[in-house]
Order: C-alpha cells, then structure tokens, then sequence
C-alpha cells in the first residue's frame, strides 16, 4: 500500500446508522473526533431519508463544520451519506486585519455569496421591496468586487441599469481595481477605494438606496454612530435602505449557518439581533416600514410608509 493510498484510508471512516433516531445520530456526531479532510460515510437506510429528510443531514453538516458530498448508493435499501471535516482555519475571519484581508487573492475575495440560493433569494426579495426599479441613485458601502451590483445588472433590463447612477465604496484597493473592470462597459458605475469611517472626504451627496453586506459590523466601525450618520448625511428623504447582517461563517469556501460571537464556541445571536433592533426600531420612528428576512444572511430592508 503506497503512502498516499494509506493517507487516504485514514481519512475516511464508515458506520452503520440503520434505523438510528435523530437523537441516536446527532450523539454519534457529538461523539465524533475527526482530522480535517476526513470522510465519514454514513450507512442509512433510504426509508430513514424519507423520513428525517435531506435538509436535516445538511443541516447536521454544518453543526459540526462539515461539508456533505454527493450520498453513495449502497445497496438496494441503503445509502451512503458522506460527510467532509472542513479545515477551520481556512477562513478569512482568520487572516490578519487590513485592506487586503478582503483584496483579491485573498480567502474573502473567493467567496461568492450570490451563488448561494438563500444569499440570492433573499436579497433580490429586499430588491422588491425596495422597488429598485425606482431608484436613481445606488451606494453601496463594503462593495468588494460589487457582487450586489451585479445581482441588480442581472434582475433589469440593460436600460433600466444604465438609467441608474451606482457608487460602490469599500477600503481594499485591489477589490476595487477588479470592481471597475467588471463594469468597465458601464459609465454609470462609479468605484472609489475609501475608508467608511472618512466617508465626507468622497462628496458623495445623497442617494434613493443605500447598500451594506456585511461592513457596518467590522470591527474597526461603531456601528450605532455610523449607522445614524449614514442615515442623516447620505440618504434622501424619500430613500430606502438594504443593510446585510452576516448570520454565517466561511469555512473552507463553504457558507456555514451561525455567526461566530467573541468568547463563544457555538452561534450565538445577541449581538447580531442587537444591531438589527437598534436600527429597526431607529428607521421606523422616521416613518420607514421596515423588514427583516433571511436565513445565512439577515436582510433588514426599509422603505418610506
């Protein structure tokens, strides 16, 4: 046996699950130690699928930082179910803070969250509500490579895009450099590489929509002051707002469900639901309806009543 094939067999593991309750199986995984890039393959029978449900073993994959691949069929009453260790510190909320933490090439920058169906879903929902049909000008705060603007490209006909002035600011010089020769081709989509924190420096003036994905959280902005500040100096009377609260991690390039608080070993939503009171309960006191949607990200979008 080669060494790479002896490699290969110490990372994958199998056991028998068979007419295993969820609580039997969720203790199994509890029980579990596994390497990063181990596979374990799970015997189940498929009347157990049918009645536990798909969802629910992806579910338990992401509990437990895994990834579940293609299931196996095993024999003709039984199925494998195949789940990865992802490596936990392949993640950018590891790497170092500065502008590039987020520029091109980094672990961030490979991520694209609008390809993820509940990420996409949700977002061009709050684009309804918001009838960005309507909209003559965009800001868009933390835009990164402008993956938000490009979901709108996509949503309208080209007229409607072109009819529509889009800013996009964020801090990582490269992102930006990539940002402006994606949208080369549209005159009508302004890139600037700018801290937040020094917004009035840019002369933006006021827009119909602001966007955030993401960025009023980072840890280098006070989000209450911001966020107010945002409201009074950059949006018009009539605007509305499209604000993204991260409720997930990036392991390995996968969108795993729970954000990551301080001093905690598992999700915990404090701080996040913190943050969306505080900015619901601000935007409807200025007479804005306000809604919260989402699963991996928290979508708060609000429009004037």
């Amino acid at each position: 046996m080669t060494a790479l094939t002896t490699r290969q067999s110490s990372l994958l593991r199998r056991v028998k699950l068979k007419e295993k309750s969820p609580q039997e199986i969720l203790e199994y995984f509890e029980s579990l130690n596994v390497e990063d890039g181990e596979v374990v393959e799970v015997e189940v029978l498929d009347s157990d699928i049918d009645s536990i449900g798909y969802k629910s073993f992806v579910d338990l994959a992401q509990l437990f930082f895994m990834k579940m691949l293609t299931p196996i069929k095993n024999d003709e009453n039984s199925t494998l179910l195949r789940f990865e260790k992802l490596n936990e510190s392949v993640s950018f909320h590891k790497e170092k803070r500065g502008s590039e933490k987020y520029g091109a090439g980094s672990e961030f920058f490979s991520i694209d969250k609008t390809a993820q169906f509940s990420f996409l879903y949700h977002y061009q929902k709050a684009l309804s509500f918001i009838d960005i049909k309507s909209k003559k000008r965009v800001l868009n705060l933390g835009v990164n490579r402008g993956d938000e603007f490009a979901v709108i490209k996509d949503i309208l006909r080209d007229k409607e895009f072109k009819n529509i002035e889009f800013v996009g600011v964020d801090y990582s010089e490269s992102a930006i450099e990539y940002a402006k020769k994606e949208f080369l081709a549209y005159e009508n989509v302004a890139f600037f590489c700018h801290d937040i924190n020094r917004l009035p420096e840019l002369n933006l003036g006021k827009f119909d929509l602001i966007i955030s994905i993401g960025t009023l959280q980072s840890s280098n902005i006070e989000f209450n002051a911001t966020f107010m500040s945002i409201y009074q100096n950059y949006l018009q009377n009539s605007g509305a707002m499209i604000l993204g609260f991260p409720n997930c991690r990036w392991i390995g390039g996968e969108m795993i469900y729970g954000a990551k608080a301080p001093n905690y070993s598992f999700s915990e939503l404090g701080l996040v639901l913190k943050d969306i009171h505080f900015c619901k309960k601000y935007l409807q006191q200025k007479k804005y309806r306000v809604t919260v949607t989402g699963k991996e990200y928290l979508f708060l979008s609000a429009r004037k009543i």
